[in-house]
């Protein structure tokens, strides 16, 4: 890929691996490589520690399948916390090349992938190649590290001329950036020629999502099918085709999307529990209840793990009672209650379980004609809901809870991926990393998880101003974007804005804050186009 000379003698290196034997084995493999500085280190208690807070360069980690904890979990957990820097390199091992494990190590987007045992001549090729890469988009990387989108997708043209082997790869960088910053005509015209010139398949994506973003859904259809025909484990168009077949209204063919991809690569969590969701909104409720089923068994090691799984389950048993005889309606009703049994025993500090739990006993009490019973399952739901620090919005979970279909934006507090310990303390700490990982969310267009992330950022710590500033700028973008709801929503900027503004801001929040409060003055007409601003981290 490139004749750049690499120098290692200032790397910074950890290499992560449950078995002795291995760990020493690519020790020496990376001395004789130049590797001066690194660390070697078993899967333990301090690797998330060392990852986050190391300042590794690259960052070698091995996977063994019968570990306790394995190598993918900790691959899977580092980006799901946002521990991956853009700036570090990583190295995914595995001893497993199983399909069915590379393409679940892939959903992580780690830069490398090597199938153990390895040679010393390939562990060099594929560092080699890897440092190159990152010491071209340096300047790119830390930019978005500092939260600043605009100014990484100028770097990339400032890298590399034409005529460099590695120019190709700065411009597949520069389309995510685009596509990320919701720049998509800019974005299409990149990935565009790109694509019809070479075929590459990350160009063929880019050009996928950015047809999506504008809105030009049956061309990128046909984008997203040519992809598949041609590389039919890229997992990626599967679920970006499921996204667009859902924008469309055609939910069977965006579960037909989900059940391909899910039969390739059936290890990750998100992926089911997509298709669990649109199988239930098309009533294939066997599809449903196996895909919440796998979810519940990968969840048992997974950073995924939560009670969602459980209580859909439980909806789907709920379901099927329409349909059942007198002995079916039996078992499942027995079925159901032990689905809740099992999500409230495993998850007993979780407060809105509880009150899910609550709502999915009164759907069904109310399914089978019983009203005093669902009276008082609501009343408990109430009850438990108004001793929350921040009430749910109980009619939008009973939605969320029943298979019905859940607007994008509520002008309500935004619905938690996960609510805090249920211990009453604040954890200031844990708000301002939730936070930066709904920018990341952000970032590439999934707006619903960055709501998610930022209402749960002031779970922890109703205080971070910075969170708060971000939601005023989602419901901004949102209310300007979209006649429906808008009102309400630019409610909900008012709203997070009048909070802000009881706490005491300074430095960039404070000009952040500054901004939105102008911009909030401007008819919605007025208001410029794109992101309303860098959000804050």
């Amino acid at each position: 890929m490139t004749n750049r000379k690499v120098d290692y003698s200032d790397k910074r290196v950890l290499l992560i691996d449950s078995s002795g034997n291995v760990r020493s084995a690519i020790f020496h493999m990376l001395r004789r490589l130049g590797v001066h500085n690194i660390q070697a280190v078993s899967i333990n208690d301090r690797v998330f520690s060392l990852i986050s807070e190391g300042g590794f360069d690259l960052i070698l980690l091995g996977h063994n399948g019968s570990d306790a904890v394995s190598g993918i979990q900790i691959l899977e957990e580092a980006r799901y916390r946002g521990y991956m820097k853009p700036s570090a390199g990583w190295v995914f091992m595995t001893s497993d090349a199983s399909q069915e494990m590379v393409l679940h190590a892939i959903d992580s987007r780690p830069d490398v992938l090597l199938t153990k045992p390895f040679s010393i001549d390939e562990l060099k090729l594929r560092l080699d190649s890897l440092v190159c890469r990152k010491a071209v988009l340096r300047p790119v990387d830390m930019a978005l590290e500092m939260g600043d989108l605009p100014r990484a997708i100028a770097a990339c043209d400032e890298r590399v001329p034409k005529h460099d082997p590695l120019f190709d790869y700065v411009q597949q960088v520069k389309g995510k950036l685009l596509i990320q910053a919701r720049r998509f005509q800019e974005a299409r015209v990149l990935s565009e020629a790109r694509y019809w010139q070479s075929q590459d398949k990350e160009a063929g994506l880019h050009l996928a999502e950015a047809l999506a973003g504008l809105g030009q859904l049956r061309d990128a259809i046909g984008v997203l099918e040519g992809l598949i025909e041609h590389y039919p484990l890229l997992i990626g168009a599967y679920d970006l085709l499921a996204i667009v077949h859902e924008r469309l209204g055609e939910l069977p063919a965006a579960r037909e999307a989900l059940v391909d991809a899910t039969a390739r690569s059936p290890l990750g969590i998100p992926r089911q529990m997509e298709l669990g969701r649109v199988s239930t909104q098309t009533r294939n409720l066997d599809s449903a209840e196996t895909a919440y089923r796998k979810s519940i068994v990968l969840g048992r090691h997974s950073v995924y793990r939560s009670p969602e799984p459980f209580l859909k389950l439980a909806n789907i048993q709920r379901l099927a009672l329409a349909d059942a005889d007198a002995r079916q309606a039996v078992l499942l009703r027995d079925a159901f209650d032990q689905s809740l049994n099992q999500a409230l025993f495993q998850f007993p500090r979780d407060s809105r379980c509880k009150i899910q739990v609550a709502l999915l006993r009164r759907q069904l009490f109310e399914d089978l004609g019983e009203t005093l019973e669902a009276e008082r399952m609501e009343r408990e739901a109430e009850t438990l809901n108004r001793a929350l620090d921040t009430p749910l919005d109980l009619k939008r979970e009973q939605l969320r809870v029943s298979a019905d279909k859940v607007p994008l934006l509520e002008p309500d507090t935004p619905l938690l991926a996960q609510v805090p310990p249920d211990t009453g303390k604040r954890d200031p700490a844990m708000s301002l990393k939730v936070n930066r990982l709904g920018v990341k969310q952000y970032r590439v267009g999934k707006i619903p998880q960055a709501l998610r992330y930022f209402g749960m950022a002031i779970e922890y710590d109703p205080a971070n101003a910075a969170a708060l500033l971000n939601l005023a700028q989602l419901f901004l973008e949102s209310g300007r974007d979209t006649e429906t709801r808008r009102e309400e929503r630019l409610r909900m900027v008012d709203r997070y804005l009048h909070l802000c503004a009881t706490l005491s801001t300074k430095g960039d929040v404070q000009v952040r804050q500054m901004l939105l409060q102008r911009l909030r003055t401007l008819p919605v007409e007025q208001l410029p186009q794109g992101s309303l601003g860098a959000l804050l981290r």
